[in-house]
């Protein structure tokens, strides 16, 4: 039976080589290689190399070398599909007969694999040495990009022709199906044949983390439209799930803890040669939660780093939710005005640009000026801004909040109490700016506005029938309020319980907190949500259900949460320490980043389906 290539690549990434080994060769470290003698040839001074970080073991004494596969042929005298079929049991991974159609969409994507590599190696000839790459080399000299540049990032050239690649995809047995369906060629219609999606453009290839060429992007070398023509969508690419430059600027991010984010190929090209080796790019397309995430896999913490026109900063701030949901921590970078990273570290070089990356501002630091701009000669009150800023400031962790409230209230020449009233008084009056010393304001306050929240409703149904309390006490928790004193009526509600019966009870049990009355006697008198006005009890157990059901919602994606973040750091941990990442941990993350989604759903519809639901 044969063995499917993906099959082979987990076996290998889920085999410790260097454990393997060492159960038939006594291995010692010698610099970043274990050595020893070797198990093929008789020997006495080691000359046999363990590379366990790129997967392979080499004898300088006899020549042989390769993976774990090869050395339990070599070494059990064994055939692939036997030694693979070992090693597969010894890591966990299961071989079985493929469905007929896995096995052709298992076969298309290898042949669309192998027919990228085909192309990626003919454009890069063709602007290394081919007298008609000569005008390509001469703009990527323009554009600083050197020959080693080239090299390590495989640049390429497609000729004008129009069937230049799809003659050399021929030539190599390539069927024009796979040519097709990876989005090298296209249809003339009519059964004309075919011809090339890219033509007089600069070839740049696109890799998975595990080694593949999953697309190309091409930049044109005339003033033509588009600049940038990228692979379609295909059976092993799809939009705005690969991060360029990722697969090399991971063994970076594990060492520094950070990646930089860029828009354009070249952006991180430039930025790679300048030794920024830690530069990624978004592939010319918004910033997806897929590219969080994977980026989260190698990296704690990122520079967003996008044009500094209007654009570049509108991509910046839509960026910043993504990133902050995938639990990244991001810092932005000041780009001066008309420059983008290429330009700007071919200006300034390396230290100017280090010096931009040292000087780079929290996110939060660039919404809040981004959100204070936004009142600048407009007529937007000083009250709304400070509700909002407030609103930013109360997202973020709350050892953080008196820092940034501190910011924010100089901003607006407001004092920082305000700003932490502005959730509760709306009135413009409040937010007067402040004078000269020694000036003197009077301020006419209108009352407050109550806040109608679920919470005030919650203690409401069960002040007017405390027999619900025992029902609810495992499925409404007290610590998932928001307002401390409701809160603190809840909790001393639930351990009263068993002598709670009528809202008689209710009222005597507060009799001597005089705000806790208050506030009963303002539910009696209609204060509270006016959907919210229960005529009997299952009315009251309808409306308990669905917090119930929310609060239990919210708990749950909470708990997926943390669990992902968990996992992420466990396979973080492994990847710098170039370990592989065993086959239970990806599937656990997949299963995870599902149920997160599921839970975010869910909660999503019932929020939306409960009127008044906000804290």
């Amino acid at each position: 039976m044969r063995i499917d290539q993906s099959v082979t690549r987990e076996i290998l990434a889920r085999t410790d080589l260097a454990a393997l080994i060492g159960q038939y060769v006594s291995l010692h470290k010698r610099g970043r290689d274990l050595v020893g003698l070797c198990p093929f040839h008789g020997e006495k001074t080691p000359s046999f190399h363990v590379h366990p970080d790129r997967g392979f073991f080499k004898c300088f004494g006899c020549g042989k070398g390769g993976d774990a596969i090869r050395f339990m042929m070599e070494l059990e005298n064994l055939k692939f599909p036997d030694a693979a079929r070992m090693l597969a049991k010894r890591a966990g991974v299961e071989i079985a007969e493929e469905d007929p159609r896995e096995s052709r969409r298992r076969s298309e994507r290898e042949s669309i694999y192998d027919a990228n590599k085909i192309a990626s190696a003919f454009y890069h000839r063709l602007l290394l040495s081919d007298p008609r790459g000569e005008g390509a080399r001469r703009y990527c000299e323009s554009r600083g990009i050197t020959a080693a540049t080239i090299e390590a990032f495989q640049l390429g050239f497609s000729l004008p022709e129009w069937s230049a690649l799809a003659d050399e995809l021929q030539r190599e047995g390539v069927d024009v199906q796979i040519a097709l369906a990876a989005g090298l060629v296209k249809a003339r219609g009519e059964g004309r044949g075919v011809y090339d999606v890219f033509r007089n453009r600069i070839m740049i290839p696109t890799y998975a983390t595990t080694g593949e060429i999953v697309a190309f992007g091409g930049r044109a070398l005339a003033d033509e439209n588009p600049k940038y023509l990228n692979t379609g969508t295909t059976p092993v690419y799809t939009k705005g799930r690969f991060v360029y430059a990722l697969n090399v600027a991971r063994r970076s991010a594990a060492k520094s803890g950070a990646l930089i984010i860029v828009e354009g190929y070249l952006d991180c090209i430039a930025l790679h040669q300048a030794g920024f080796t830690d530069a990624v790019a978004t592939l010319g397309t918004s910033f997806t939660a897929e590219q969080a995430t994977e980026m989260h896999k190698y990296a704690q913490n990122v520079f967003v780093c996008y044009d500094a026109d209007i654009a570049g900063q509108a991509a910046t701030a839509k960026s910043i939710d993504v990133l902050i949901q995938a639990g990244l921590h991001a810092r932005i970078v000041a780009l001066p005005a008309g420059e983008d990273p290429d330009s700007y570290v071919r200006a300034k070089g390396t230290d100017g640009f280090r010096a931009l990356l040292d000087s780079a501002v929290p996110w939060v630091e660039f919404m809040l000026d981004r959100e204070l701009q936004r009142i600048s000669g407009g007529f937007t009150t000083a009250a709304e801004i400070a509700r909002r800023a407030e609103q930013l400031v109360r997202s973020l962790p709350r050892e953080e909040w008196d820092r940034w409230r501190v910011y924010v209230a100089g901003k607006l020449r407001l004092s920082p109490d305000d700003l932490r009233l502005s959730r509760i008084y709306t009135d413009p009056g409040r937010f007067s700016p402040k004078g000269p010393p020694g000036a003197r304001f009077t301020r006419h306050l209108a009352p407050a506005p109550k806040r109608v929240t679920f919470e005030r409703d919650v203690i409401a149904a069960f002040a007017e029938d405390p027999l619900l309390l025992e029902e609810y006490a495992g499925g409404i928790a007290s610590q998932a309020f928001v307002d401390p004193v409701l809160r603190e009526v809840l909790e001393q509600l639930y351990a009263s319980r068993a002598d709670l019966r009528t809202a008689a009870d209710v009222t005597a049990l507060f009799a001597e907190r005089g705000d806790v009355v208050t506030l009963l006697a303002e539910f009696e008198l209609g204060e509270r949500s006016k959907l919210r006005r229960f005529e009997d009890t299952s009315q009251r157990r309808a409306f308990l259900d669905r917090v119930a059901a929310l609060l239990d919602a919210r708990r749950r994606a909470s708990e997926v949460r943390e669990e992902l973040v968990t996992l992420e750091h466990e396979i973080t941990s492994l990847l710098s320490e170039g370990r592989p990442i065993p086959k239970e941990i990806k599937e656990r993350q997949v299963q995870l980043e599902d149920a997160l989604r599921e839970a975010e759903h869910k909660r999503e519809r019932r929020e939306v389906n409960s009127p008044d639901h906000g804290s």
